[in-house]
């Protein structure tokens, strides 16, 4: 299989270029805040490795949260961020993104600290502004943009067919009707309406990479469990002091922040989401989230690795980016569904896992013991939400119209094609996918 790799470039915009900056990237755009996949600086269309792409104006707007905990605010200056998810590596990716886009990146960097047009080491600098996330989530690891596109033909292809077939074949008759979609699949194949590519070797290199990570990590925290056990009732006892004197903040979004979200959002049947804030003060709060995090990255990349996370199928690929030496934290996530759709499908279904994530950010609801209330308290949760969301300038989705769903879908009814159904009752359900 080919895995999934992301990026995230970032840059201090220039004084005296935001504006310019936003109108530039706007520039991109066919829907508000969505990519035009042809657009004339970066064609994310003809990348047939990017999942989703987008460009994002990082800027932070609650200083008066971090003021509550007897903090000052740090400086923070308008941040532009390139990032995205791919099939392969991170390296090749951004030499083919250099050679089909070198122009237009450059003059979008340009409004960047530190980057001119005439800068020649454009590759240098991506990969010197390059931040690695401290926890990622991929909804299938291995499942290539390639296939998603050819599994969506096969999908509409047999679905057609089988409209016009079926009468004539006879509904009941299952074993027969599925040979006549077999052997319309192969001539399509043959005349080249239909592809179905082999799936690449895995890369050496990340097989024992990832094989490492899945004995290392346990095994590591197996070798420290009696410091950890030590620690660990005199850090659960400080951290339950901690959230007992934690500030209560029941603050509304405006109205005009607000707005600038939802212009944003149901342009499809998926949707971009963005977070940006502060990390409680304290080394505590700031291990603990490490911590979570580190448990979150082992449980996505090695048993959350097929469709769902916990109970949740709708999130296509998700990561959590500590940014100013630790202080803030990024989240970004790409989703099925509408934005109230998809906080209630967390509140209801993992509202624990919320609280484990993201309790040790400014302004986020009280938690007890780090997983119960907070996510529970609904109004004081989405409040919170809606307000460190930020708003996403450029949003590239390279498969729309499709769902979480529709994918695992159509890749089983793939596997029906190059694997025999053992009996009717098999081949009623691959029918019935179709």
């Amino acid at each position: 299989m080919t895995p999934q790799s992301s990026f995230m470039i970032v840059a201090a915009v220039r004084d005296g270029q935001l504006k310019d900056l936003r109108a530039l990237l706007a520039s991109m755009n066919n829907l508000p805040g969505h990519a035009d996949p042809d657009n004339g600086l970066i064609p994310f269309g003809k990348f047939d490795r990017v999942h989703f792409a987008r460009f994002v104006i990082i800027e932070a707007r609650t200083a008066q949260e971090i003021r509550e905990f007897g903090v000052t605010p740090r400086p923070w200056r308008p941040t532009l961020a390139f990032l995205g998810d791919i099939d392969g590596d991170m390296q090749t990716f951004f030499l083919e993104l250099i050679e089909r886009a070198e122009p237009g990146l450059k003059k979008i960097f340009s409004h960047c600290e530190g980057f001119s047009e005439e800068d020649q080491d454009l590759l240098g600098w991506m990969k010197a502004n390059n931040i690695n996330a401290s926890a990622t989530y991929v909804n299938w690891i291995g499942r290539t943009v390639r296939q998603i596109h050819e599994e969506a033909a096969l999908h509409r292809s047999l679905s057609i067919y089988l409209q016009k077939t079926a009468d004539d074949v006879g509904r009941e008759n299952v074993r027969a009707l599925r040979q006549k979609l077999l052997s319309y699949v192969e001539m399509e194949k043959y005349k080249g309406t239909l592809t179905l590519t082999p799936p690449e070797p895995t890369p050496p290199e990340w097989k024992m990479r990832n094989l490492l990570h899945m004995i290392g990590v346990p095994l590591i925290l197996l070798l420290l469990s009696p410091l950890l056990l030590v620690i660990a009732l005199i850090f659960a006892l400080r951290l339950r002091m901690l959230e007992r004197s934690d500030p209560e903040l029941f603050i509304r979004p405006s109205r005009e922040h607000l707005a600038e979200l939802t212009v944003q959002e149901d342009q499809d049947v998926s949707n971009q989401y963005s977070v940006f804030g502060d990390v409680k003060p304290g080394v505590v709060r700031l291990l603990t989230f490490k911590f979570i995090l580190l448990l979150t990255d082992y449980f996505a990349r090695h048993v959350y690795n097929h469709g769902f996370l916990a109970r949740i199928k709708t999130i296509h690929f998700a990561r959590w980016v500590f940014m100013d030496n630790n202080h803030r934290v990024f989240f970004a996530s790409n989703y099925d569904g509408s934005h109230e759709s998809y906080m209630d499908d967390f509140i209801n279904k993992v509202g624990w896992g919320l609280n484990l994530t993201f309790t040790n950010g400014v302004g986020y609801p009280t938690t007890q013991w780090i997983i119960k209330e907070g996510a529970n308290r609904e109004h004081a949760f989405k409040y919170t939400q809606r307000r460190h969301q930020i708003p996403t300038e450029v949003w590239y989705k390279a498969y729309p119209g499709l769902t979480a769903v529709d994918l695992a879908r159509n890749s089983r009814i793939r596997q029906g094609v190059e694997i025999r159904q053992s009996n009717d009752a098999e081949i009623r359900e691959w029918l019935s996918l179709i």
